[in-house]
């Protein structure tokens, strides 16, 4: 089914994106000269809190640097995203930016752009087997090894739930690399079993909650801890562990300190989540598509392969955020109100403010 799935979203892309292709080659193709430089924000999805947050932060450093934004929302539908990039290489982009919901299918959009001479930027998920000219996101692998080297120091022994991101997301990979990394001494002399691993589709808090009641019931609910990979698996690992009264009590993980994840940390729900502060990375990813659009050389911290080859990136570092520092991080950098983190507790267990 997976195969035929993606034979029929190449079909589209051959199709359509070669209709693009005759477009450039008809001359269709509007010259800059002095107008803004057009960027076409192509989105996986903005369901999650997360991402609202890097289409505002992108859009309004592009808009300080004169740039134009054309924002487009796939809702997670491999079809739709190669739909809307082909529209956007059509209105005269003149980059593109693309947050993949499939690493691997939106290949065939990077492969059209660069025919057309369209710069494409892979935006905190690569873009796989393709000619990406750049990729801006946080150390992936750095993310699992913080989230786990977290729990494996509270609890060095015990059964352990592993709750990976979305299958198609080359992030959830290297987060799953990082994470192994650290266990694995704990695993290999048994001191840590582990007793679920699955991967949850499209990163859905429910079919995290679906899983994780499946290991608990397997494990007869004795578990020490749940290393998730975001905070929407987290979400639905805590609401799994509450129907158990377990919640608090099982060490949980994150990642993206969005506002729920922040209250379970606050509350002792989860333990920790990972702050990728949104305003720096869609910073520099539209001054480095406006530097792209422009021709100009970009400045990278290194490559990352993407099984094509070695992709010029710019890699943040990732945070390590729990109830000792939600005042001193996302808080005092704005990133989340400080009401709205502590909502759920009574006035007297605010953390006092400094």
């Amino acid at each position: 089914m997976r195969s035929v799935r993606l034979l029929i979203v190449s079909l589209l892309v051959a199709g359509g994106l070669a209709a693009c292709h005759r477009g450039q080659e008809e001359g269709r193709r509007e010259p800059r000269g002095n107008r803004p430089p057009r960027i076409g924000f192509s989105m996986d999805s903005l369901q999650l809190e997360r991402w609202r947050h890097d289409r505002d932060e992108f859009i309004a450093r592009a808009r300080q640097l004169r740039a134009e934004v054309f924002v487009q929302s796939a809702n997670g539908v491999d079809a739709v995203q190669v739909r809307q990039c082909e529209n956007l290489l059509t209105q005269g982009v003149d980059v593109l930016v693309i947050v993949p919901h499939n690493g691997e299918v939106m290949a065939g959009v990077v492969n059209s752009a660069k025919a057309q001479g369209v710069p494409v930027v892979s935006y905190d998920r690569l873009i796989r087997d393709s000619d990406v000219d750049l990729y801006v996101s946080f150390d992936n692998r750095r993310i699992g090894e913080l989230q786990a080297k977290y729990l494996y120091e509270r609890a060095p022994a015990g059964n352990y739930i592993l709750l990976g991101g979305a299958p198609t997301d080359n992030n959830a990979r290297l987060i799953r690399e990082g994470q192994l990394a650290v266990l694995k001494p704990g695993i290999d002399r048994g001191a840590i079993r582990v007793v679920a691993d699955p991967w949850v589709r499209d990163w859905l808090a429910s079919e995290a909650l679906r899983h994780t009641e499946n290991a608990l019931t397997r494990a007869g609910n004795n578990v020490a801890a749940v290393v998730a990979s975001n905070d929407s698996t987290a979400g639905g690992a805590v609401q799994a562990l509450e129907e158990q009264k377990l919640a608090g009590k099982v060490l949980v993980s994150g990642q993206d300190a969005d506002l729920a994840a922040a209250q379970r940390v606050a509350e002792g729900k989860q333990a920790m989540t990972i702050y990728k502060p949104i305003k720096p990375l869609a910073a520099k990813a539209a001054e480095a598509a406006v530097a792209l659009a422009a021709g100009k050389p970009v400045e990278t911290d290194g490559t990352v392969n993407n099984g094509k080859r070695d992709v010029p990136a710019i890699l943040l570092q990732p945070i390590v955020i729990d109830r000792s520092n939600l005042d001193s991080t996302v808080i005092q950098d704005g990133y989340l109100k400080r009401e709205d983190v502590y909502r759920n507790l009574p006035r007297e267990q605010w953390p006092a403010e400094r």
